[in-house]
């Protein structure tokens, strides 16, 4: 049997709220203990925050639930109500998707179902993602076909990718980027002492891989206090790595948008905007400076450095979506004056007589 988790936090319904900011994207974490250990969903709004990413960001856990047991929960029924979510996050019980399909149709689908039904008939326009996760470290010896990690981690790699197709809703790869953590970088402990749940390494892997999924882009370059810098980095580049070169796999190609912005080598203040929703009637990108664009991709270069704010209007199905960002250009730093100093008419330094 799965070994009890003795903290306060595994042994409690965790409903918990993190900093609130103005034309914030809205993100709900559901799960169990996979998703509240370390307080993970924490770790992320971190990462996002250093990115300069507004996020307002709550879960919703208790430890050891399945989906049968999440849809008997008011509370997680309220959490889904308290607000218009950009994206709920779905995390099913460790082995839960380690199951043949039969089962997963039989003892997981069902109960999936109102969750799904839930969240859409709250807000239409949530996207729902599902947290892919991993095996425990030397598999479940009880069950011969996952008594090994491999065994394990593949079987609900498979079941996450069959439940994602019934339902045509992405993945967030973590179960997939732990693996290739675990293969290429095996001094890397990415386990809790129980051999099942996240350490702060696992858990910091985790929000770096819903960082990528959520906005994807790389989270390297990140500041964090949560590990230690170089395995920091490490995590930073493979989740960034697998998520960005396999974003139409898994699902995650759609309801997103980017702003970019560099100083080119040229010394030209360009701007790169992209986005891609589902069933999009208009964009209207303002750039700031009066210019207007409403192509799905823009390329623009401003002619002056300074502080500019987009904002980004989406008329679709769904209704009316507004976001704000601020980016800023710097000036080229002035050349300092190397002029030399001329010398008096005297031809030398005056002394006094």
């Amino acid at each position: 049997m799965l070994k009890i988790y003795l903290s306060i936090l595994s042994i409690l319904i965790v409903y918990f709220s993190f900093s609130a900011s103005t034309d914030s994207l809205n993100i709900l974490f559901i799960g169990n203990s996979y998703t509240h250990m370390n307080v993970m969903p924490k770790i992320f709004e971190k990462l996002c925050k250093d990115k300069g990413k507004p996020v307002y960001v709550q879960m919703n856990t208790r430890a050891g639930a399945s989906f049968s047991i999440h849809i008997t929960r008011a509370d997680m029924y309220e959490a889904i109500r308290s607000r218009k979510w950009d994206y709920v996050i779905l995390q099913g019980y460790s082995r839960e998707f380690a199951l043949n399909y039969d089962k997963i149709d039989s003892e997981t689908l069902p109960y999936l179902n109102t969750i799904v039904d839930s969240v859409k008939y709250n807000n239409p326009c949530s996207t729902v993602l599902f947290y892919l996760t991993w095996g425990y470290k030397n598999g479940f010896k009880e069950l011969p076909e996952i008594d090994t990690y491999d065994k394990m981690a593949n079987n609900i790699i498979n079941g996450y990718t069959y439940v994602s197709s019934c339902y045509d809703i992405p993945i967030v790869p973590v179960g997939i980027v732990w693996k290739n953590i675990r293969n290429k970088y095996p001094e890397i402990n990415l386990y809790d002492a129980d051999e099942q749940h996240p350490n702060k390494n696992g858990s910091y892997l985790s929000a770096c891989t819903f960082y990528a999924s959520i906005f994807k882009e790389s989270p390297e370059g990140a500041i964090t206090s949560t590990i230690d810098g170089k395995t920091a980095s490490i995590i930073q580049k493979e989740a960034g790595n697998y998520v960005l070169s396999n974003l139409e796999s898994l699902g995650l190609n759609k309801n997103y948008f980017g702003i970019h912005h560099e100083r080119t080598k040229s010394g030209k203040y360009k701007l790169m905007l992209n986005a891609n929703y589902s069933h999009l009637s208009t964009y209207k990108w303002e750039l700031g400076n009066g210019v207007i664009k409403t192509d799905k991709n823009v390329i623009y270069y401003y002619k002056y450095p300074g502080k500019y704010k987009i904002k980004l209007t989406i008329n679709d199905l769904c209704g009316q979506m507004v976001y704000t960002r601020y980016i800023k250009f710097d000036a080229p730093q002035k050349a300092i004056d190397k002029k030399k100093s001329k010398p008096s008419k005297s031809g030398g330094i005056k002394r006094k007589v």
